[in-house]
């Protein structure tokens, strides 16, 4: 029986692509199902890999690495570079449709930087069965792993999503959201941590400022700004109900109607309004997760915005595709005529609405994009800096460390500590 993956994909479309694929960049790559067995493998096989495997146990098996690496691939919404347990690099690109994993594809294994002996010492720490002559015939087979820039391994990331992320209808719109999603709770639990360090006393009391400060947001009419009062809130909601998803619904009920009264009182119809509020309540039992639903809460508050200022819809929507093209393309050297160019818009133009409907700057939007990916992959891996700024779109370490330090406050090392 053919794998799931092929209702979704024809074989021999994906044996074609995958095909190219390595004939273009010259490494192993692999298809994976989504409990990462090889379907299709091109290139050859690495025999430092072969003799590393020989050596263990079923526990330690390549697979269960590969589905997990999908899995953060998929969280992450584009390319994973990871270290495997032999510290071999590869590139995850996960295939996905409505949430649910069911592939992946798979580039490597490959090394971004000359080996010497801490590589194959490395391993002899995690794995002391290992022997000496067993180490050295590792370190031996160094020598036939392809070593990789870290732009190049930028680069064929990028090229993954272009190639990969169309082979299902929904899977280039929900890579996006789940971008959009993880950098949601990076602003939430900032929240949460913000409120921890108030103290006890402070925190037993309702933050009622905020909340009328997103009502006022609202009626203004900046988007950006009550997305960032409401994202507070919901920290201070998660905080205070220790992560129970049912209180947090509860709360999140009570916010939609604050916020329905106000897009009511300024100028959106009732019919619309009600009608939205009926949705979100009829999707309240779909929400399995606390990232789902403060998701939904962001979308619903856009739609009461977008009621109370019909004219504005366009701009809105502009806004929007404006953002999710920065979104998947933040780590290139984006410009604002490029963006510009894919709204088929005027350069000049583009930049005015940007700043009316965002409150800042093109520029100012995408280094904000870039520092909060920065943060979270300081924060969850263990990439050098340079591997990050590359990924985040500079082109080197001190313009980033510059940048980072300018809206941080703190070095990159600094903030990693």
């Amino acid at each position: 029986m053919d794998a799931y993956i092929y209702t979704y994909i024809e074989k021999s479309t994906l044996a074609e692509l995958l095909e190219t694929l390595y004939g273009c960049i010259e490494l192993p790559v692999q298809l994976l199902d989504e409990n990462g067995k090889i379907l299709q493998y091109y290139g050859k096989k690495s025999t430092y890999c072969q003799h590393f495997t020989s050596h263990l146990s079923s526990r330690d098996s390549c697979s269960e690495i590969h589905a997990t690496a999908g899995k953060r691939a998929m969280s992450l919404g584009t390319s994973y570079i990871f270290s495997c347990h032999s510290n071999l690099s590869h590139i995850v690109f996960p295939l996905i449709n409505r949430e649910i994993l069911f592939g992946s594809i798979l580039i490597g294994p490959f090394l971004m930087e000359t080996p010497d002996s801490t590589l194959v010492l490395d391993v002899g720490r995690r794995y002391p069965d290992f022997s000496t002559e067993d180490l050295m015939e590792l370190y031996d087979d160094t020598a036939e792993i392809p070593q990789v820039a870290p732009t190049k391994v930028t680069q064929i990331s990028r090229l993954l999503y272009y190639l990969l992320s169309g082979l299902i209808s929904d899977a280039k719109e929900q890579f996006i959201i789940n971008q959009k999603k993880l950098h949601q709770q990076a602003k939430i639990s900032e929240s949460i941590q913000m409120y921890k360090s108030m103290g006890s006393s402070e925190t037993s009391q309702y933050p009622l400022e905020k909340e009328q400060k997103l009502l006022s947001k609202v009626r203004e009419g900046n988007l950006r700004e009550s997305s960032a009062l409401l994202n507070e809130l919901l920290g201070y909601v998660f905080l205070s109900a220790g992560n129970n998803l049912a209180t947090v619904k509860y709360r999140s009920v009570e916010l939609c109607s604050l916020l329905s009264r106000a897009a009511i009182e300024n100028g959106a119809t009732s019919s619309q309004i009600f009608m939205l509020n009926n949705q979100f309540m009829q999707n309240m039992d779909n929400y399995r997760s606390t990232d789902e639903l403060c998701y939904a809460m962001i979308e619903i508050l856009t739609s009461f915005m977008e009621c109370m200022f019909p004219l504005a819809s366009d701009n809105s929507k502009l806004m929007r595709d404006s953002m999710n093209y920065i979104s998947a393309h933040f780590s290139e050297p984006l410009t604002l005529q490029e963006v510009a160019s894919h709204m088929c818009l005027n350069p000049s133009y583009f930049s005015r609405v940007f700043k009316q409907s965002c409150g800042v700057t093109f520029k100012e939007y995408l280094t904000q994009v870039r520092m909060e990916e920065a943060k979270r992959l300081l924060g969850n891996t263990d990439y050098s800096l340079l591997d990050i700024a590359v990924a985040v779109g500079f082109e080197n370490q001190s313009y980033f460390t510059s940048v980072f330090k300018k809206n941080t406050g703190l070095t990159p090392g600094q903030y990693r500590k």
